[in-house]
């Protein structure tokens, strides 16, 4: 289940192909079915902006040349932010990284997913219904090994963006974070929550407005991803961007994320399934 909401919830801004410039200092970009977020003024130059998020795989010539339009020629980030480690987030990440010479920022409970270390959890295919679900067990799980730029995300600033948060928000993953500009009350949520049913093939495709819990198919602790949610809706946002889906503002995107938080063990989490059934027995 879902809340939609209209489009006129949906956040205004010029649009360069797959490239969505929101305000002076923050846009997004579409890569199939993941968003990733380029953080910096425009024309901002070499070492002063940041990435949050590095697609899917084969996804690494797209964000660069949206990073060239947006930031100039050459200019190469200070840093790759990671809300978390699974594979639609962390697919051009090697690649990048390499090409900019550049730090990659993550929790530390995501580190081991990111050293070589473990892989994730297996994903559910039994909840949530949809082709991306069904699929979900052909997915990668990792781990990556990205070690040699790999540093743990500071508890108490956010490298290469100066007046942001880094929140803990796990649930979908042990590590997963969110990242909070309290002055724009603007919020980059990964997928603690996320504005389209990424379960659902034809959705993601559509993209039509709605907020929805994490990704079924791919959330091991409900508890902590409910708490989250909890946290981020008491925010009061009045900017969203999550890791699927339009990004979204003003007072019917609040109310929706409430109502979410109010009412997330009914339309968010699944009634069955590995995690839900793993949770029970503990």
């Amino acid at each position: 289940m879902q809340i939609a909401v209209s489009k006129s919830a949906e956040l205004p801004g010029q649009t360069e192909g797959s490239l969505h410039n929101l305000t002076d200092e923050i846009a997004y970009q579409r890569l199939a079915i993941v968003n990733v977020v380029l953080a910096g003024v425009r024309e901002a130059g070499d070492r002063h902006w940041v990435l949050v998020d590095a697609g899917i795989g084969g996804t690494a010539a797209l964000i660069a040349d949206a990073a060239e339009r947006r930031f100039g020629k050459g200019a190469r980030p200070a840093a790759i932010l990671l809300t978390h480690g699974h594979f639609d987030h962390v697919g051009a990440l090697a690649t990048l990284a390499e090409r900019w010479d550049a730090p990659i920022y993550a929790h530390e409970l995501e580190l081991p997913f990111l050293d070589g270390t473990r892989s994730y959890p297996p994903p559910d295919p039994s909840v949530g219904g949809g082709l991306m679900s069904m699929l979900s067990p052909l997915y990668p799980r990792g781990p990556i090994d990205v070690h040699e730029r790999l540093l743990k995300m500071p508890p108490n600033e956010v490298p290469g963006m100066p007046g942001w948060q880094v929140l803990s928000t796990p649930g979908h993953s042990p590590g997963h974070i969110s990242f909070w500009n309290p002055t724009d009350r603007i919020l980059i949520a990964g997928d603690a929550f996320i504005t389209t049913r990424q379960e659902s093939a034809f959705a993601v495709l559509t993209q039509a407005p709605e907020i929805h819990g994490p990704p079924m198919y791919y959330t091991p602790d409900w508890e902590s991803a409910r708490r989250s949610l909890e946290g981020l809706a008491a925010l009061e946002p009045e900017t969203v961007i999550s890791g699927h889906g339009p990004a979204m503002h003003g007072s019917e995107m609040r109310e929706a994320l409430h109502r979410l938080a109010r009412e997330f063990d009914e339309i968010a989490r699944p009634k069955q399934g590995r995690y839900v059934l793993d949770a029970q027995e503990d």
